[in-house]
């Protein structure tokens, strides 16, 4: 769909992605201030808000590229935050932080080599949305967690279970990722020479 960027800012799916990236301050702010059930409130708006822009988009032929460059940056914002927030308030240790935040890293990297051969983001991976659906899962059961403490023996193995997943499908999808962008470089080089 071309619109311009004013047109694109202007559809409800885009409208509904700007609402969620503006929830990420809202949310570490409940996280980190131990409001844990306002917390996973505004979680749960978030992905409310990310499942109708996907499905308006779709529904009114309103996918636009604006809209794809957001949706990915409200979930990493998401997983950053939450990553932060948790470990901040000692839900999750330090290393899971480090793990997730080196693949991001990595990455960041892959997207300047991109850009260096004329390129945007590649396409995301199923792998990648995979991923990103375990830790966002995860995080609300590591919350739940913390505020419902007899329930914790059973919300504490799911949510570590989804967080692990998501780690490992997480790097996979960047390892996925990667070796598309090597694809790309390499077939940048050999259209250049040829």
């Amino acid at each position: 769909m071309n619109l311009s960027i004013r047109q694109q800012f202007l559809t409800v799916p885009n409208l509904l992605s700007m609402l969620r990236l503006a929830l990420v301050p809202v949310f570490l702010t409940l996280l980190i201030n131990e409001q844990f059930v306002l917390a996973i409130c505004t979680l749960a708006l978030a992905s409310l808000t990310d499942f109708l822009d996907g499905y308006f988009a779709r529904k009114w032929n309103q996918i636009t590229r604006l809209g794809q460059l957001l949706d990915p940056a409200a979930d990493r914002l998401y997983i950053f935050s939450t990553l932060v927030g948790l470990a901040y308030v000692g839900q999750i240790p330090a290393w899971i932080v480090a793990v997730i935040f080196a693949r991001d890293a990595m990455l960041a990297i892959a997207y300047v080599i991109l850009a260096n051969f004329g390129y945007g983001p590649l396409p995301v991976h199923y792998l990648g949305k995979t991923a990103t659906f375990a830790l966002l899962y995860s995080f609300p059961l590591l919350l739940m967690a913390k505020i419902w403490i007899g329930a914790a023996p059973v919300l504490m193995p799911l949510a570590w279970a989804f967080a692990l997943w998501g780690v490992g499908l997480y790097w996979w999808a960047g390892f996925v990722y990667l070796r598309q962008v090597r694809e790309v470089v390499k077939n940048s080089r050999k259209n250049s020479l040829g």
